[in-house]
């Protein structure tokens, strides 16, 4: 399976990509085909809302998301990859999902798998519930397989995150994944 992993963290190094790499470490050793795209790092725009695509067209903006559309399209499955904050995704990804308005009708067409990676600070009960909605709400409007969750709670820096149940469950995540 071709595995496409979004990271938007604007620390390469921090604690959601951290989670991601875990669970690219259980995919890869379960044999699927794993390529990492650098939300956090790109040049991506928002998007202008002039419906010129008609939701299934190519996007007036020649940006990164050029590339990305282009992976997400040969994917069979999508993580997306995201630090928790202000309880919902990163603006990188944010940006990311926006511009999926040009191309949703052929995205939905596909009933990819997905799965969401989250590292937040707090531990609080109620601290991934807003992100999941969103997420899964998503899924529906998408046709998306949502494949599983990854929601690391108190997971606000590295050392917390790699001491954490968080990264044996990203693991066991990518290692499942069929």
């Amino acid at each position: 399976m071709r595995i496409l992993v979004i990271e938007s963290s604007p620390h390469k190094r921090g604690s959601s990509n951290l989670l991601a790499s875990a669970f690219i470490k259980g995919a890869e050793e379960n044999g699927h085909e794993v390529t990492i795209f650098d939300a956090g790092h790109s040049t991506i725009h928002p998007c202008l809302g002039c419906d010129k695509c008609g939701m299934n067209g190519e996007c007036v903006q020649k940006d990164d998301m050029m590339n990305l559309r282009d992976l997400i399209l040969s994917s069979d499955m999508m993580v997306l990859v995201t630090p928790l904050y202000y309880y919902g995704f990163s603006s990188q990804l944010k940006l990311v999902i926006d511009r999926w308005y040009s191309f949703t009708n052929r995205l939905s067409e596909k009933h990819m798998k997905t799965a969401l990676i989250v590292s937040a600070w707090d531990d609080n009960d109620w601290t991934m519930k807003s992100i999941a909605e969103h997420y899964h709400t998503l899924c529906r409007y998408m046709h998306f397989e949502n494949a599983g969750e990854i929601l690391g709670t108190g997971c606000g820096n590295v050392f917390s995150t790699e001491h954490s149940i968080f990264m044996e469950k990203a693991y066991e995540l990518g290692r499942n994944i069929k």
